[in-house]
């Protein structure tokens, strides 16, 4: 299994770095393949809302706002399953990841169950590590996303600075699970 890791923090040492380790130590125990991104080195922009808000990802599932967006796009159409991890900022995705998931949404939730993204598992984990809050929140938002892309909600996983000693264990373990069970 072809897993595409999604890393959204500009910090390389932190709690959202650790958890996208953790993730990708466990797809490999698993037998499966892990390719991490880091979106804040890739430049996505925003969604710019073209032609009175649709451009051409109404009609042909691309965004015409040229960046680092068509090659992750491609990259995650063709991974097995995907770990989206971000840190919370104010009960939110980073901005980062906001901005691609938001583009991606554009594009792959207009195509219905022709979905690229129909089926595949998802494991979402929401990185709170100042003040620990706005997790739950954040995975809303990020199972609303699953959903509207037809993707499959594999797990859910909030993690803190204080949860973390035994929460990458969680999120190691969920992906050698998912890994495992590609055959269902």
């Amino acid at each position: 299994m072809r897993v595409l890791v999604i890393s959204s923090s500009p910090n390389e040492d932190g709690l959202t770095a650790a958890c996208a380790a953790a993730a990708i130590d466990g797809v490999r125990r698993a037998g499966g393949t892990a390719d991490e991104v880091r979106l804040n080195d890739l430049g996505v922009g925003m969604c710019a809302a073209c032609n009175n808000g649709w451009g051409t990802c109404l009609e042909r599932h691309e965004c015409q706002v040229l960046d680092g967006f068509q090659e992750l796009h491609e990259r995650v159409r063709g991974a097995d399953a995907l770990v989206l991890v971000t840190p919370v900022y104010w009960g939110e995705w980073s901005e980062s990841a906001k901005a691609f998931t938001d583009r991606l949404r554009r594009c792959e939730a207009t195509r219905g169950d022709e979905s690229g993204l129909a089926g595949k598992p998802v494991i979402a984990v929401a990185a709170a590590g100042g003040s620990g809050g706005g997790t739950i929140t954040c995975l809303l938002s990020m199972e609303n996303w699953i959903h509207h892309v037809r993707a499959r909600k594999f797990d859910l996983i909030p993690i803190t600075r204080w949860t973390r000693p035994y929460k990458l264990d969680t999120i190691r373990a969920a992906a050698r699970v998912m890994v495992g069970l590609r055959d269902e």
